[in-house]
């Protein structure tokens, strides 16, 4: 790489790595950048001479802290695409664009990416074309919940072979606790209430969900991230409209006047301000299986989407 190509590089594997929580540092040569996140070391080199990257990949670094030495972990940036490693993980253009995009998808969802360089992980040291090292992880966190139908019985439920992708559609799901009582003449009404639900944070519906079951994990690889579109408040203003609705009672109250008997009812409604709401994003995993017709699957629970939870809208 000649100077200028090289720092572009470096910054943008720079951008990756503090994404995922890592701490740059510039170093001297034969390294371009030190990375380190909570006693792990990273040495990096972006390089396309392979011997500047076997030389690097041949030399031993570590780091001594106090009175304990730590070898530092080495990543290699080339264009190249034959370059084998043998202490080294290697980052070719396929894996730059996969952790580029995710990087930027953590900084949209103001997460950390997550990101592991153990051996026998997705950065293999021995280089980018190992067969059968199994999938690259993701990298992309998100509080979903849990994947239970797998993709081989969702195109059973269907009935129709296709296309089958894996979409996170954004959930807001709350809980709420509602306290407080109003009484009107004779009447006594509590509201005293608790329960909760989930909104779907692009087309409205609600659904039955208490997010007691979410998980914070890794999403698999090449699963889509739908864009949520109903923003937090929107959905909170929704959710205590709804609330206020379903805890509204109406009384009929019996009144006699001389030999006249006739009822009076009277609605009454909670007071907002006795209504306590906790709301969190969720996400909600879907097979999606685009054959002669579309047809989704929960894949959380099973169940045939009666209609599309995304209506089609942006990924992320």
């Amino acid at each position: 790489m000649d100077g200028k190509l090289r720092e572009n590089a470096g910054n943008a594997v720079k951008t990756i790595l503090e994404t995922a929580g890592f701490e740059i540092q510039e170093v001297n040569v034969p390294v371009d950048f030190s990375a380190m996140r909570e006693g792990e070391t990273l040495l990096v080199l972006c390089s396309n001479t392979p011997s500047e990257i076997e030389g690097f990949d041949q030399a031993r670094f570590s780091l001594r802290v106090g009175d304990e030495e730590l070898e530092c972990k080495k990543l290699v940036f080339t264009l190249e695409e034959n370059i084998r490693t043998e202490q080294s993980i290697v980052w070719g253009v396929k894996e730059f664009v996969q952790y580029a995009g995710e990087a930027a998808l953590a900084r949209v969802l103001e997460r950390t990416l997550s990101l592991s360089f153990a051996v026998g992980r997705a950065e293999r040291p021995a280089g980018r074309g190992d067969e059968g090292a199994g999938e690259v992880p993701s990298g992309i966190s998100i509080p979903h919940l849990p994947i239970k139908v797998s993709k081989q019985a969702a195109e059973h439920i269907a009935g129709i072979q296709g296309n089958v992708t894996l979409r996170f559609i954004p959930h807001w799901v709350y809980q709420y606790q509602s306290s407080g009582e109003q009484v009107y003449k004779d009447q006594r009404v509590a509201f005293d209430a608790q329960g909760g639900g989930a909104v779907n944070a692009v087309n409205g519906l609600s659904i039955d969900a208490d997010g007691s079951s979410v998980t914070e994990q890794e999403i698999p690889p090449g699963a889509e991230v739908v864009k949520p579109h109903i923003p937090k408040e929107e959905a909170a203003e929704r959710m205590y409209k709804e609330l206020i609705d379903k805890l509204t009672r109406t009384v009929r109250i019996k009144q006699v006047k001389g030999d006249a008997i006739f009822y009076e009812e009277k609605v009454i409604r909670p007071d907002r301000k006795n209504i306590q709401l906790d709301i969190r994003q969720m996400y909600v995993p879907v097979w999606q299986v685009r054959g002669k017709k579309i047809v989704e699957i929960n894949a959380f629970t099973g169940e045939i989407l009666s209609q599309p939870m995304d209506e089609g809208v942006e990924i992320l």
